[in-house]
């Protein structure tokens, strides 16, 4: 992770937006974290990073989890197995 001065990333962020997409870079106002730069490489790492940070997203992960320990879901590495019979059965 780099820390960059604010004048510093104003006069070029085109070129942090660059390294940023390498690595975290935090912004600094009179020598104080004020902010994070975070590049992306591709689309995906856009979209990955909505889903990462994304209150509604994460709450379905948690609900779907509390529905597997309650017996109410089907785990990932059982669907493959269940659906391998559905097909043998049609």
């Amino acid at each position: 992770m780099k820390t960059v001065a604010l004048a510093k990333v104003k006069d070029d962020l085109s070129g942090y937006l660059r390294r940023a997409e390498r690595e975290e870079i935090v912004i600094t106002r009179h020598g104080r974290p004020a902010g994070v730069l975070i590049g992306f490489e591709s689309e995906d790492d856009w979209f990955e990073y909505r889903l990462e940070n994304s209150p509604e997203f994460l709450m379905r992960i948690a609900e779907a989890r509390k529905a597997i320990e309650r017996g109410a879901g089907v785990r990932l590495e059982d669907a493959e197995p269940r659906a391998r019979k559905r097909r043998r059965r049609a």
